[in-house]
């Protein structure tokens, strides 16, 4: 088995990834201005308080998409203040890709981040990794391996347009998501897939 680390699991409030990493025998933490909804070392407050110098050997960060992610930036021409939370939202990604730790993984959808600060490391599909889902997913990577794919999950194929094509659990047959414009959507849109929790632990 690897050295024991301390991880950092930055914006996860899930717990998913933190407890897969501390299956693994590392000290890992999450930490979210919301509470943890699995029992586990989990740290509740702003994460920049804690983006110290020697504290963590790894982070993996998980910023808040919303306004960063291709599917809702046309509105940021139509709803006033939205531009200014994207600038927001980019600046507090390159806080969290400067951070004073050695290790760095962070992810998020396609999206503003690969064309205003880098592009992408990798590119993954929970699919690749034993999931029925699709979620076209980028890696920004500070001195850590690309991940290595595992099983993959084969979808459903349907006819769309006089062509077929492949489509997952999390999809209509158009390709669109199947969640509903409910309170809880961004709160299971934010969820890790297990598969790719894996994939992430096997770095380390």
């Amino acid at each position: 088995m690897a050295s024991k680390l301390r991880i950092l699991v930055a914006c996860e409030f899930s717990g998913t990834v933190r407890e897969t990493l501390a299956a693994r025998g590392h000290d890992a933490w999450s930490c979210d201005f919301l509470p943890t909804t699995r029992p586990g070392q989990h740290i509740q407050c702003d994460v920049r308080k804690v983006l110290r110098r020697g504290w963590w050997d790894v982070m993996i960060a998980h910023p808040d998409c919303t306004y960063l992610c291709s599917s809702g930036l046309h509105w940021n021409n139509k709803v006033p203040g939205r531009k200014e939370k994207t600038e927001e939202a980019l600046r507090f990604v390159q806080l969290l890709l400067g951070a004073p730790i050695p290790k760095i993984i962070l992810e998020n959808p396609v999206g503003c981040i690969g064309t205003r600060i880098r592009p992408a490391d990798q590119f993954i599909q929970p699919y690749e990794f034993g999931e029925d889902a699709s979620k076209r997913t980028g890696l920004w990577m500070k001195n850590v391996p690309l991940l290595t794919y595992g099983l993959r999950f084969p979808g459903r194929w349907v006819r769309h347009k006089g062509k077929l094509v492949e489509r997952w659990s999390n999809q209509t047959d158009s390709g669109q998501n199947r969640l509903g414009p409910d309170e809880d959507r961004w709160a299971e849109r934010a969820l890790t897939y297990q598969g790719i929790a894996d994939a992430i632990a096997d770095l380390f």
